[in-house]
């Protein structure tokens, strides 16, 4: 199998006592790429440099909206200067979390907003969080809008129908783990019903689990189970599911014209 883990946070520290490791079983496992996504500036920085150590992890850097009620004022031009980095693959991720709502609600749409007009910018694709802030979320993008780099709606977990409106924006619809889980019908119904060539797959890693390994750290190598399982609830073999979300990952990053 061929995979793209579209997002993972391997900068974390939950990685600190095996990431050799943990990335030589990625690439025993067939994965190919991976986009480490940064929170905030430091891990974004991180980021940066684990993309320079390691040839199959690109970054993206960005400020999450967890955090986006303590940023500098001087944030954005941070960003800008990192992303200037030539594995910086995207922005991101940013976005809204109306779960668990830790920071104001205000701040986190003007951080979100900001983000992406530099996105537009520097003509950057955008990796998007949204927990239960759908209607805010698509009320941004649509008055944002267009995004000529496009961009991914992450670990997505909305309904078919904010897909469709999405997808039509020009976003591609990233699976994670959660599809794996018994009672996520109406992500593996999003999921078996995503057109081919909008669908990417992630690990989320640390976090977000897919079944077998449920309840323990996750890492690059398990997005292999997810794509097991997009596959059989779309009835095709799932190499030939891996390879086409690999090809579109490549396609929305713009791997081509990457230079390691």
């Amino acid at each position: 199998m061929i995979l793209f883990d579209t997002h993972a946070h391997l900068d974390f520290e939950d990685f600190d006592a095996d990431r050799e490791e943990m990335i030589g079983r990625a690439r025993a496992a067939g994965v190919v790429h991976i986009v480490n996504v940064g929170y905030d500036l430091v891990s974004s920085s991180r980021a940066v440099e684990l993309s320079v150590r390691y040839d199959l992890i690109y970054a993206a850097v960005g400020v999450h909206p967890h955090v986006a009620g303590q940023v500098p004022p001087d944030y954005l031009e941070k960003i800008e200067k990192l992303a200037a980095h030539p594995k910086v693959v995207a922005l991101g991720e940013m976005g809204l979390d109306y779960f668990r709502d830790l920071s104001p609600r205000p701040a986190q749409k003007k951080v979100f907003r900001e983000q992406l007009a530099l996105a537009k910018k520097l003509n950057l694709p955008v990796i998007i969080h949204d927990r239960e802030a759908h209607g805010d979320m698509m009320d941004i993008l649509r008055r944002d809008g267009p995004f000529p780099a496009a961009g991914v709606i992450h670990c997505y977990s909305g309904s078919w129908e904010m897909a469709k409106e999405c997808m039509a924006m020009g976003f591609y619809i990233s699976i994670a783990g959660p599809v794996t889980f018994p009672n996520a019908s109406r992500l593996k119904d999003v999921a078996a019903r995503v057109p081919e060539d909008r669908l990417l797959l992630e690990t989320d890693a640390p976090y977000l689990t897919p079944v077998p390994h449920r309840g323990k750290r996750n890492e690059s190598a398990y997005v292999r189970f997810t794509a097991e399982e997009v596959a059989a609830l779309r009835g095709m073999e799932a190499e030939e599911l891996a390879r086409i979300c690999t090809e579109n990952g490549r396609k929305l990053f713009r791997l081509n014209s990457v230079k390691n």
